[in-house]
């Protein structure tokens, strides 16, 4: 999955856990931390994917399909997953949550921080998330966009 906070993508990626995927997400595991709130101190977040990472060769090496519930908000991250995974053989596709600012500002605004997937961020942060992110382009591999 990949987009910026507010996009969708846990929803989505919900569905295809119902489907048979195993969901690694982020958000799940920093709340399992006794973080609710972004952004993270450094040590937690490199901890946490860490452990994130490890359980995705596991689970690849146990031939089961995954889905990513994370951001994947810059090129460079999502190529070092592709790094990360190409000595298995998998290629993993990217699929994009292209949603507009009103819709991931609405969202994020509406959070309030009752479970995992519903981290509270400051609008200026959410803001700042949607403005930084590097949508991803064909030239990176298999790509499906979701308007």
């Amino acid at each position: 999955m990949c987009g910026p906070a507010g996009a969708g993508k846990t929803t989505y990626a919900r569905r295809l856990e119902c489907e048979g995927m195993t969901r690694l997400s982020f958000d799940v595991e920093t709340w399992q931390h006794g973080m609710a709130t972004m952004p993270l101190p450094p040590d937690v977040r490199d901890e946490i994917e860490a452990g994130l990472r490890v359980r995705l060769l596991e689970l690849v090496a146990a031939g089961a399909d995954v889905v990513l519930d994370f951001s994947f908000w810059s090129r460079r991250m999502r190529d070092d997953y592709r790094t990360l995974l190409a000595p298995t053989g998998v290629v993993p596709e990217t699929v994009y949550l292209a949603t507009d600012r009103a819709t991931v500002l609405s969202r994020v605004r509406n959070r309030r921080g009752s479970h995992p997937d519903d981290v509270v961020l400051t609008e200026e942060l959410a803001a700042g998330y949607f403005d930084g992110f590097e949508p991803p382009t064909a030239d990176e591999g298999p790509l499906t966009v979701i308007r």
